[in-house]
C-alpha cells in the first residue's frame, strides 16, 4: 500500500509517490495505472481540457461520441475508487530538491512533493491569425477529420493552407466531404502536381489571404477573402502548430525537439522514450506533450504505459534499498527490543559495531542510509486497521514512522515508540512532510523497559523480531494490558524467512500465531479474537524476481466493560 493521506496542516508540503500534472486523458490514464498499483498519486489538474468545446471523443472505443467533461469526470471518479487524489489547479514550477524530490509550486503558492512525476499537461495549439476563428476552434474550426470528419460529412468544408501540407490535409477532408475548398492563404505557390492532384479529387483552389469569417446564428456561414469576397462554408479545417507546454519545468532538464510530418515542422514536443520516461531524472511524460497528433484514446493508452514504467521503477528502487539493507544485515546485530524492522527483507541488523549498546547500533544502522524502510504502510496494518474509526494507537518499533503517519492520516492519534533517535528524527520529518505532525507523539524508549501510558483504541506490533535474545512475550504483555475496553491488539509476525533465503534470519525461530496468542495470556472471557492465521504474501527477492514469505496475523479484540 503507498504511502497515503496527504492533507496538510502548519504549512507542511504534502507529499506523494507520484505527482500528475494534468487531469486529461493522458493524465488520468497514469493515475488510474498507479493507484491501482496502491501508489499514493496526486492529480493535479487545472480544468480546462483542450477538447472541452467539442460535442464528443470519437474513435475511442466503448466510448464513442461521449462528451469530453463527461470522460474525464467518469476518469476521476475511477481514480479517486482507488485512493487517488486531486488538486484543482495549475502548475507554476516545478523543482528538484536536494533531496531529489521533486516540489511542484501551485499558484495560490501552495506546493507539493513527489518521488516520481508525469507531465500530462498537452499542449498549445498556435492558430492562424485569422480574426474570429480561434473563437470557432473546436466547433466549426477543426484540425482533425479523424476526431469530427463524420459529425460534418457532406457539408462544405474549406481548408486554410498555411503551410506546405495543406494539399495532404485538404485531399484528407475529401473523403468527408465531397465540397471541399483550399484556401491559399499564407501558403506557398502550389506546384503544377499539385493543382492537377486537386483537380481530379475536385477540390478548386481559392488565391488570396483570408481576412475573416461570416457567421448567422452563432455557425460558421462563409470564409470573407481579400477584396470581401466570400465563399460559403459550413466547417473550416486549420493546421495550428501545436507547442508543449513546458514553461514550469525549465529547471528540470527536459529535451525539447521539434516533431516533423514529411519534412514540415508541427511544432515542439517533450522529447521522450516509448515509455514516456525523459531526460529529467524521475519524469516522465504522456500523451500530447510528447506525441503533437495523439487522440484521446491513445493518450490514455500513452499514460497508462507511463503509469506502469513509473511503478516499475519505484520498485527497482524499492528494490535496491532492500538488497543494501539485507547485505547490511548480515553482519547481525544486538539483540535488544524497540525496533520492529517491518517493512524490509532479512534482518533489521546491520552495519555498526554489534557490541555497541542497542540504541547506539541502531543509531548508527540509520545514519548509513537516507532511507532504510519502503516508507510505506505494513499491509497488515492497512487489511486490518482500515476499517476501524480512530481514536488513540500506540505503534511499538515505529522505525521510520510509516504505520504512524498511515494511521495519523486516517484521523488517529499516535504514540510512537522506537529505540532509535535517528530514526525518530526522520519519522517525524515524514510526519511533518504529510501534514500529519500535530498527531503524532514520538518517544525514544527500549520495549523491553517501555510501559504504555493510558488505554489505546488500537496497539500495533509489527515484527518484533531480533537475531537475539528478546523479551517479546513481555512485551506483547504490556502491549495488551495497554489496549482499552472495545479496542484492538494487532501483532503481526514472520512465520518463515524468505522463500529464496529460508536462513536470512540466522535460524531464528518464530512463534507460531498459537503460540503468540498463548503468550499473550489474556483472560478469559474479557477478549475477542479476530484473527489467529498465517498467509502467504510476494515479496521480491534480491535479484529482482517474485518470492514469498509466511506471515501470521493476531488480532484481538478486548471486550467492552
Amino acid at each position: 500500500m503507498g504511502s497515503t493521506q496527504h492533507t496538510g496542516a502548519s504549512g507542511a508540503e504534502p507529499h506523494y509517490e507520484v505527482v500528475v500534472i494534468g487531469g486529461g486523458a493522458a493524465g488520468l490514464g497514469a493515475a488510474l495505472t498507479l493507484s491501482r498499483a496502491r501508489r499514493s498519486v496526486l492529480v493535479v489538474d487545472a480544468g480546462h481540457p483542450r477538447n472541452a468545446p467539442a460535442e464528443g471523443v470519437h474513435a475511442y472505443l466503448g466510448r464513442e461520441g461521449t462528451p469530453p467533461l463527461r470522460l474525464l469526470a467518469d476518469g476521476r471518479e475511477e481514480v479517486a475508487g482507488y485512493g487517488g487524489e486531486f488538486r484543482d489547479g495549475t502548475a507554476t514550477a516545478v523543482e528538484r530538491r536536494p533531496d531529489g524530490r521533486l516540489r511542484v509550486v501551485l499558484d495560490g503558492g501552495a506546493a507539493v512533493t513527489g518521488d516520481r512525476l508525469v507531465l500530462a499537461t498537452g499542449l498549445v495549439d498556435e492558430l492562424p491569425e485569422v480574426p474570429g476563428l480561434a473563437e470557432r476552434f473546436g466547433r466549426d474550426v477543426l484540425h482533425c477529420p479523424y476526431c469530427h470528419g463524420w459529425e460534418v460529412r457532406d457539408r462544405p468544408v474549406g481548408v486554410l493552407a498555411t503551410g506546405p501540407l495543406a494539399v495532404h490535409q485538404a485531399l484528407l477532408w475529401r473523403q468527408w466531404s465531397g465540397d471541399v475548398t483550399l484556401f491559399r492563404h499564407t501558403a506557398a505557390d502550389l506546384s503544377d502536381d499539385d493543382h492537377e492532384r486537386l483537380a481530379a479529387r475536385g477540390v478548386p483552389v481559392v488565391e488570396g489571404t483570408v481576412t475573416g469569417l461570416e457567421t448567422a446564428d452563432d455557425r460558421l456561414t462563409g470564409v470573407v477573402v481579400e477584396g470581401g469576397r466570400v465563399f460559403p462554408v459550413a466547417v473550416l479545417a486549420v493546421a495550428p502548430r501545436f507547442t508543449a507546454r513546458t514553461g514550469p519545468y525549465a529547471g528540470l532538464g527536459l529535451s525539447v525537439v521539434e516533431q516533423e510530418v514529411n519534412g514540415h515542422v508541427m511544432g515542439t514536443r517533450i522529447d521522450a522514450d516509448p515509455t514516456g520516461r525523459t531526460a529529467a531524472p524521475g519524469v516522465w511524460v504522456a500523451g500530447n506533450a510528447t506525441s503533437l497528433a495523439e487522440q484521446a484514446i491513445g493518450s490514455a493508452a500513452a499514460g497508462v504505459r507511463a503509469g506502469a514504467a513509473v511503478n516499475a521503477d519505484l520498485i527497482e528502487e524499492e528494490t535496491r534499498r532492500a538488497v543494501a539493507a539485507r547485505a547490511a544485515g548480515a553482519a547481525g546485530g544486538p539483540a535488544h527490543a524497540g525496533h520492529g524492522h517491518g517493512h524490509g527483507a532479512g534482518s533489521a541488523a546491520a552495519g555498526p559495531d554489534p557490541a555497541l549498546p542497542p540504541a547506539e547500533f541502531w543509531d548508527g544502522f540509520y545514519r548509513e542510509r537516507d532511507r532504510v524502510w519502503s516508507g510505506r504502510a505494513n499491509d497488515a496494518l492497512v487489511r486490518e486497521a482500515g476499517g476501524l474509526p480512530p481514536g488513540r494507537a500506540l505503534d511499538l518499533g515505529c522505525g521510520e514512522g510509516a504505520d504512524a503517519v498511515w494511521l495519523a492520516g486516517r484521523g488517529w492519534k499516535v504514540t510512537a515508540v522506537d529505540i532509535s533517535a535517528v530514526a525518530l528524527e526522520r519519522a517525524a520529518r515524514h510526519a511533518a512532510d504529510a501534514g500529519v505532525g500535530d498527531r503524532i507523539t514520538w518517544e525514544r524508549a527500549d520495549l523491553e523497559e517501555f510501559v504504555p501510558d493510558g488505554g489505546f483504541d488500537l496497539v500495533s506490533a509489527q515484527f518484533l523480531h531480533a537475531p537475539g535474545e528478546l523479551a517479546r512475550e513481555a512485551i506483547l504483555r504490556r502491549a495488551a494490558a495497554a489496549v482499552a475496553p472495545g479496542g484492538v491488539l494487532l501483532v503481526e509476525s514472520h512465520a518463515t524467512g524468505p522463500s529464496w533465503d529460508p536462513d536470512a534470519h540466522g535460524g531464528m525461530v518464530f512463534p507460531t500465531p498459537e503460540e503468540v496468542l498463548a503468550a499473550l495470556e489474556l483472560e478469559e472471557g474479557r477478549w475477542e479474537v479476530l484473527r489467529c492465521a498465517e498467509h502467504e504474501r510476494a515479496q521480491t527477492a534480491p535479484d529482482g524476481s517474485v518470492g514469498h514469505r509466511t506471515d501470521s496475523t493476531v488480532l484481538v479484540r478486548r471486550r467492552p466493560a
